[in-house]
């Protein structure tokens, strides 16, 4: 897996400056969003892995599958990574340039897991405070897992707080055996 980033990254970087300098790094993740669905679909991963297409007709079909979907600039991209046969790094190239966008704009995507539903006003709360941890802009979603006990579970990049009953239990056993 850190292969395919590491082949992914420049291509990532590239459209990351592009979309950077041309104020459209919303744009760009759509792009590259779809471009990645279209990519991963069995039949289109099997024709672009294949030889049977040269690179032009490989470019040409993916760009009449997503015309609608790119734009100038995306269908080039698309070419490029069809001359070198990379279009099934898409949706690598889409998970770095995320990353990029997140570290630019200072916002981070964080998932709450609690053992029941959570309140507006609660989820409010956790991404203000995770925020101010954090320094940056957080986008919480939140799960429901029964399995929980009780608490919540946040993640948000690397960090992980276990805050639930059943994380508890689990160290407290742990130390108990100890």
């Amino acid at each position: 897996m850190a292969e395919l980033t590491t082949v992914a990254r420049p291509y990532a970087q590239a459209v990351f400056k592009i979309a950077s300098e041309t104020q459209r790094l919303a744009q760009w993740s759509e792009m590259l969003q779809f471009a990645a669905a279209v990519a991963s679909d069995e039949s289109v991963a099997q024709i672009s892995q294949g030889t049977l297409y040269d690179k032009e007709a490989l470019a040409q079909l993916f760009i009449d599958v997503a015309a609608e979907r790119l734009d100038d600039e995306g269908r080039n991209l698309i070419r490029v990574l069809a001359q070198y046969r990379r279009l099934p790094l898409l949706a690598e190239i889409a998970a770095v340039y995320e990353h990029y966008r997140a570290e630019a704009e200072r916002t981070i995507d964080a998932q709450m897991i609690s053992a029941y539903e959570v309140s507006d006003a609660q989820r409010v709360k956790v991404a203000e405070a995770l925020a101010a941890r954090l320094g940056r802009k957080v986008n919480l979603t939140t799960t429901i897992d029964s399995s929980l006990v009780g608490g919540a579970v946040v993640r948000a990049g690397d960090m992980v707080i276990d805050g639930s009953v059943r994380g508890k239990l689990e160290k407290l056993a742990t130390a108990m055996n100890h």
